[in-house]
């Protein structure tokens, strides 16, 4: 995919952590993956070949930092690096899940600032933009001196839940910094039914605790909202409040399953009828667990990006 006179072809690239999803992304955008091999040196090195010629193009490289992060990040800052090398004009960090999201605050003093020692990283391997999806804080744009292209799942997400009522449904944010995700896809899916936000503190690490609860649920089909899956403490916790407070059912929509060994196990065996995610981290449907693709926004936004690329390049040369 190319602008005559502007910038070059659109070449997109993935490392290891999720090639299904940017496969997808591809023929979402009519092509297919540029030849790369990313692999590993016998002591555990990473090592990245290109294949193709990138002089001039503008290439796309896909890879969230999932579990496990540090391997999955790395990988993607060796692959910025070799695209940089390789000439491409305009190198796009397509980071479907960004790791180390939970940590862009210091609780104490002593702590580091991890997802912004991570943008750093990004921009010094290469990156010239950045597209992500649902960050937990969204702060951390703020920590890059590039264009950030921060998406959103909800609209893939509401699909999943089409036809449900705003007489019969109610939206739950499992603590208070889902609220504007639940608002989010309460427009989506049920507009006017009632928001409910459900407090939470943690007593203990990966140990959650229900403080208080804002909002009606009873009667209704509770849809908790959340960004993250990975203890599934928080969803459970909130799970049980609602259905205490009298809803009728109880189901959970987030964008990325992390899934912390067990989990899935732990969830599958809750009162949860239907929890749906997203593919920005490779998992298998199971039982109650459903995933959609988001594929499609992703390569919307790359369409998006690559146009106003090609636009910019056309003018420079024109002037």
């Amino acid at each position: 995919m190319s602008v005559p006179g502007g910038i070059g072809s659109l070449m997109v690239f993935t490392g290891n952590a999720n090639p299904a999803l940017a496969a997808a992304i591809a023929r979402e955008l009519g092509t297919t993956l540029s030849a790369a091999t990313v692999s590993a040196f016998r002591d555990g090195e990473t090592q990245v070949l290109i294949h193709d010629d990138l002089r001039g193009h503008d290439v796309f490289a896909i890879q969230p930092t999932s579990p496990p992060v540090n391997h999955n990040l790395v990988e993607l800052l060796i692959m910025l690096d070799a695209v940089r090398r390789s000439g491409a004009a305009r190198r796009t960090a397509v980071v479907p899940y960004y790791g180390y999201a939970r940590q862009e605050r210091r609780v104490t003093p002593q702590e580091p600032i991890s997802a912004r020692l991570v943008a750093d990283l990004l921009t010094v391997a290469g990156a010239d933009q950045i597209v992500t999806m649902d960050l937990s804080a969204g702060a951390i744009e703020g920590f890059f001196d590039l264009p950030v292209e921060h998406l959103q799942a909800a609209p893939v997400l509401a699909q999943a839940f089409a036809g449900a009522s705003a007489d019969d449904v109610a939206i739950v944010a499992p603590d208070i910094g889902a609220v504007k995700r639940a608002e989010t896809f309460q427009r989506l899916v049920a507009p006017g039914a009632p928001v409910v936000v459900v407090f939470k503190e943690r007593p203990a690490p990966d140990r959650v605790a229900v403080s208080e609860m804002v909002g009606e649920v009873r009667g209704r089909h509770a849809i908790l909202v959340d960004d993250i899956i990975s203890t599934g403490g928080t969803l459970l916790a909130a799970a049980e409040t609602v259905l205490e407070h009298g809803a009728r059912s109880v189901s959970a929509a987030a964008t990325h399953g992390v899934f912390a060994p067990g989990a899935l196990e732990a969830l599958e065996a809750s009162p949860l009828e239907r929890i749906v995610v997203t593919d920005t981290i490779p998992v298998e449907p199971r039982g109650r667990l459903e995933v959609v693709s988001v594929a499609s926004v992703f390569a919307r936004a790359i369409e998006r990006i690559h146009g106003v690329g090609a636009a910019e390049r056309q003018a420079a040369l024109a002037s």
